[in-house]
């Protein structure tokens, strides 16, 4: 199912306990549009993330993903999902060809050693499919884990800070992806704390402070100067 939204949600919550870290979050992503998320630590970045990706449960409010509930059609919205977290979901005893092999039984590929070799080509892993992901660099895990989420072609990608660990190639690698993703009319949330990257690569931009969304803004006409300082206005912290 595809409407004309990949990502709504309204009113949407999340506590710890007592503590609020999401308060009334109301967001609209239509497909084929990327959107950045930036924040200060602790204003709720990854939870948001989490919660998009079906990885927790909200307290209060609505999301729809396709317009479908994650929770009444978890199979089906899991499918949609591309997701890179700080884990890497990866089995360390097993190869990386073996890690993707496994995904890709999951989610009932057909010629899945054909989509491997694909992917590994785009995220530059290549050369140590045939290792064993305890024995990679944290890099390279990070490749392998990219790799691993974008397997089954997915039409949202839903990115935490996916440039930890990765060099200046991966990066341009990761970029290439995303904007063809996009073309594809596929569509991708990421969070990041580099302006200049979260700028470039994206549709829009958004600004979580204290749990709430308190900025949001296409980022056609956004200059990295002038949105430093209206992350400063806004946070009360320099990025």
């Amino acid at each position: 199912m595809q409407t004309n939204s990949a990502i709504h949600t309204q009113g949407l919550t999340k506590h710890y306990g007592n503590r609020p870290v999401l308060r009334d979050i109301d967001l609209e992503l239509p497909w084929g549009e990327v959107l950045s998320l930036f924040g200060p630590n602790g204003a709720g970045k990854t939870t948001l993330v989490r919660l998009l990706a079906g990885l927790a449960r909200p307290t209060g409010g609505l999301i729809r993903i396709a317009g479908m509930n994650p929770e009444r059609k978890g199979i089906e919205v899991r499918r949609l999902l591309g997701v890179v977290t700080h884990q890497t979901f990866l089995y360390d005893e097993l190869t990386a060809r073996e890690n993707l092999r496994f995904y890709a039984r999951m989610y009932g590929l057909d010629s899945a050693d054909e989509r491997i070799e694909e992917v590994s080509v785009t995220l530059g892993s290549t050369s140590y499919l045939d290792a064993r992901v305890r024995t990679l660099s944290n890099g390279m895990q990070k490749r392998v884990s990219l790799a691993r989420a974008v397997l089954h072609r997915p039409r949202l990608l839903i990115f935490d800070e996916p440039e930890a660990g990765l060099d200046q190639e991966a990066l341009e690698l990761v970029e290439a992806l995303l904007e063809a993703h996009r073309a594809d009319g596929g569509s991708a949330v990421v969070t990041t704390h580099n302006v200049e990257r979260g700028l470039s690569i994206a549709d829009r931009v958004i600004i979580l402070s204290n749990g709430r969304i308190s900025y949001d803004e296409p980022s056609g006409t956004l200059e990295p100067v002038s949105f430093r300082d209206t992350y400063r206005e806004r946070t009360g912290v320099q990025l």
